[in-house]
């Protein structure tokens, strides 16, 4: 019983370790970005012909670029963990190896697009690319540190309208990001200050990053309200907190777009982007897979 309970504790400690460092290298990437340490470290994988680590003479740019691939190890390590502990309960737990599974596979494929990413000097779809693929580990993680609290039983969903509502939400959420990483493509901050953007017009894709922002935060409210109104405890409690995330995320890109895109404010909207999607998929979650049978 000993043993069981100390392998429970660890699984779930490197569950939310997944979650926390897959939130951290967002923000270690976004410096690079907002720093124009992009190109910091020229080659990859070495950071410049014949040295893996920086030299003196690249100075402040590569250092910020080498501690985000450095990062990227930390993140790899954590997803290995939490792999190999699961890999034992991948017959009566198949949702949580599937889950790790996944983040392991993605750690490679972001490792192989960061270098493609330098290599390609930076190009502004890749960057983006980047971006998202992280975006959707921070997704699988959360789900991931969801499944470890749960049972092994299945609970059954919450019935009527409300997880139409929350994956309508999601989705707005989704296209909400990607409109987003269009804004910053189109913006100042490439990473590298010779580095061309997408070509598009920032001011006009901050208008189209904002009205499904305003869409996602209203059908959040709306969310919220019906949870409180049907006792889904476990809902409302997440709901009331991506409420805040929006809140937030809407006040930071209102100031960032009056401003002159600070990157400060971007960086912080960035990070805050990714929390907002590991809220949103704890509330669709919480409708799908419910804490208790009765949805609390």
């Amino acid at each position: 019983m000993i043993r069981e309970t100390r392998l429970a504790t660890g699984t779930r400690t490197f569950a939310w370790a997944s979650l926390v460092t897959e939130l951290i290298i967002v923000g270690t990437g976004g410096s690079v970005r907002l720093t124009a340490s992009g190109l910091g470290c020229p080659t990859w994988p070495q950071c410049t012909p014949g040295s893996l680590i920086p030299t003196p003479e690249l100075g402040f740019h590569a250092l910020v670029e080498f501690s985000n691939r450095m990062m990227s190890g930390v993140v790899a390590v954590v997803a290995l963990v939490t792999f190999l502990l699961l890999i034992r309960v991948r017959r009566s737990r198949p949702e949580l190896f599937w889950l790790s599974f996944s983040l392991g596979i993605l750690v490679l494929v972001q490792a192989g697009i960061g270098g493609i990413t330098v290599l390609s000097s930076l190009e502004s779809y890749i960057v983006g690319l980047h971006f998202v693929i992280s975006a959707a580990m921070v997704i699988l993680a959360a789900a991931l540190v969801w499944f470890v609290h749960l049972p092994a039983q299945r609970i059954p969903p919450l019935s009527g309208w409300i997880r139409p509502l929350a994956w309508l939400a999601a989705a707005m959420a989704v296209v909400t990001v990607v409109m987003g990483v269009l804004t910053t493509g189109s913006g100042p901050h490439a990473g590298d200050v010779d580095t061309p953007r997408n070509g598009f017009d920032t001011a006009v894709l901050e208008h189209l990053h904002a009205w499904p922002a305003y869409a996602v935060f209203g059908l959040t409210a709306l969310l919220l309200l019906v949870a409180w109104r049907g006792k889904h405890v476990s809902t409302r409690y997440f709901a009331l907190w991506l409420l805040g995330i929006e809140f937030l995320q809407i006040a930071i890109g209102l100031y960032q777009s009056r401003n002159g895109l600070p990157a400060l404010a971007v960086g912080v909207h960035m990070v805050l982007a990714c929390l907002l999607l590991a809220a949103m998929t704890a509330v669709v979650l919480s409708t799908v897979r419910p804490r208790s049978a009765s949805g609390s």
